[in-house]
Formats: C-alpha cells, sequence, structure tokens
C-alpha cells in the first residue's frame, strides 16, 4: 500500500498559479475519480504530481518521500495524457519498442491486452483517435508503477473498448494508487471509491463516492399499470413513472407499496448521477 501526499501546492505556469493550496492525502489503494469543470486544474494537478511541472510552492510526498528530491518516487508514478504522446511516424510497434527500451516492459503481452497485434505495422499517424489512444495507454502499462495517472484514459474509445480500459484499471487499483480523470460522470461512480473535485483550481471535496448524496433523488419505475394512485409519481415523455424521493430508502418503501398492490415493475433506475449536483453547484 503506497501513501500519496498533496501539503499546500500551488502549480501553474509561467509562475501564476492554476492550482492553489491542494492538500489531500491517498493512502487507500483505489481509484481516484478526478472531477471538475474545464480549466479547473485538474490536467494541471497530473502535470505537477508527474514532476512534468514543478510546484510553486507547498510540497508532493510518496511514501513520505520528497518527489522533488527523490528519483526513485518519480519512477513509480506513469502519467498518460489526454493527448496522445506517441511519435507520429513510427509504427505501433516500433513505438512501443522504443518506450520498452528506455523503461522496460513486454511490449507483446500489452499489445495481447489491448487488441493491438493488427495494428502493430501501422504508422501510429495512420490510425485513428480511438486507436492512437489504445497505443497511448499501451504505453503506460508496458512496466508496472505504484501510482497511475490517467487523463480521461476512454476518451474517443467505444463503449466495448471503454469498457475493457476500465475492467484492467479496476484490477490494476486492488493495489495500486489510480487518479482517474472523466467526464462521464457515470463512469465515475461506476469505476470510482474516492472523489477528488477541483473546482476554480481549489480543492473543493475529497471523499468517498459512497457518502455523497443528493438533495432529491428521481427515480423511474417502468410498471405493467398506472402507479400514480398509489405513489406520487408523474409519467413522462421517456415512458417512466418519475418519483422523487429524499433518499433511496424511500424509493425501497415506494416499491414495496406497488409490489405490494399486486403491480409487476419492470425497471426501476435512478435517472440522475449523484455526482451531477456537485459538477454543476458554484
Amino acid at each position: 500500500m503506497h501513501t500519496l501526499e498533496l501539503n499546500g501546492v500551488d502549480s501553474g505556469y509561467n509562475g501564476k498559479p492554476v492550482l492553489q493550496g491542494i492538500s489531500f492525502t491517498a493512502k487507500e489503494s483505489s481509484i481516484y475519480v478526478v472531477l471538475g469543470p474545464n480549466g479547473a486544474g485538474k490536467t494541471t494537478l497530473f502535470r505537477t504530481i508527474a514532476g512534468i511541472l514543478e510546484p510553486i510552492s507547498g510540497k508532493i510526498l510518496l511514501d513520505g518521500k520528497d518527489l522533488e528530491s527523490s528519483k526513485e518516487g518519480r519512477s513509480s508514478i506513469n502519467y498518460l495524457s489526454h493527448y496522445n504522446a506517441i511519435p507520429e511516424e513510427m509504427t505501433v510497434y516500433n513505438a512501443l519498442e522504443f518506450y520498452s527500451d528506455m523503461e522496460g516492459g513486454d511490449t507483446g503481452k500489452v499489445m495481447e491486452m489491448l487488441g493491438l497485434e493488427g495494428l502493430k505495422d501501422r504508422k501510429v499517424s495512420d490510425l485513428s483517435q480511438g486507436q492512437k489512444k489504445r497505443v497511448s495507454i499501451a504505453k503506460v502499462f508496458l512496466k508496472e508503477r505504484d501510482v497511475y495517472l490517467l487523463d480521461e484514459p476512454t476518451a474517443n474509445l467505444d463503449p466495448g473498448l471503454s469498457k475493457e480500459i476500465r475492467d484492467i484499471i479496476l484490477k490494476l487499483s486492488r493495489n495500486k494508487l489510480v487518479l482517474y480523470s472523466s467526464h462521464n460522470l457515470y463512469e465515475a461512480t461506476d469505476i470510482g471509491m474516492n472523489l477528488i473535485l477541483i473546482k476554480e483550481g481549489k480543492l473543493a471535496m475529497f471523499d468517498k463516492i459512497s457518502n455523497i448524496r443528493p438533495k432529491e433523488y428521481r427515480v423511474g419505475i417502468k410498471a405493467s399499470k398506472d402507479i400514480s394512485k398509489i405513489v406520487d409519481a408523474k409519467k413522462e415523455q421517456s415512458g417512466y413513472y418519475v418519483l422523487r424521493v429524499s433518499s433511496p430508502e424511500e424509493a425501497g418503501i415506494a416499491l414495496s407499496k406497488i409490489v405490494k398492490a399486486g403491480i409487476l415493475v419492470t425497471e426501476m433506475r435512478e435517472l440522475d448521477n449523484p455526482l451531477q449536483e456537485l459538477f454543476g453547484s458554484k
């Protein structure tokens, strides 16, 4: 188990801070979802932890060691940029071999893991954006690290491959620290255990996702008969009867009433993401 600690970190570009006073301690092996509006400082956070940007002030520690003075600590971190930073004129295989020669790792294994065998001899410049993303992810997974910084790892990927990537990352997170940014809030709640919310360059929240409860839940119910006389729900164009409750427990009580009335419920789901309220609020 590893511990990543940020103490009062200011960081930015040309001496102008984007991040201000960021402090948190990640010591649980899991996925920490990094969320925030565009321009909030998520990518700056990743670049600072990775050592691409030097903090203006504050300290970043990995297992108690200052990363600025620890080469070993920096080598324990791997960063996936949301840009595809792969040599465009090299073939997929040669590009991955290039990084393998520098950093170590098994090119064949990682190509198989990400289904890249069929692209082995193609130039990176000839690939689609989704294919380039797969090569970038392969580069990150060449060598096992202690901390992974993944900036929008499933952007431009089809749903099937996105799920495969999430499954790989979930398996990794059993004994690693993974910081994972995404604009897909449903993906965030699906994959993440912890939340790092950045707003206007400041840490707005650091908590377990399971602790985040919205003020109101909208629950959609599809049933064999009209349920509006049993519970306070209105049918919308989506085909759902929409029930507004203050807690999941209240939704469970409503479901029990519907079932006791002899009505078959064919579907029941939360219509909003619990993170939406946080993400959109100021």
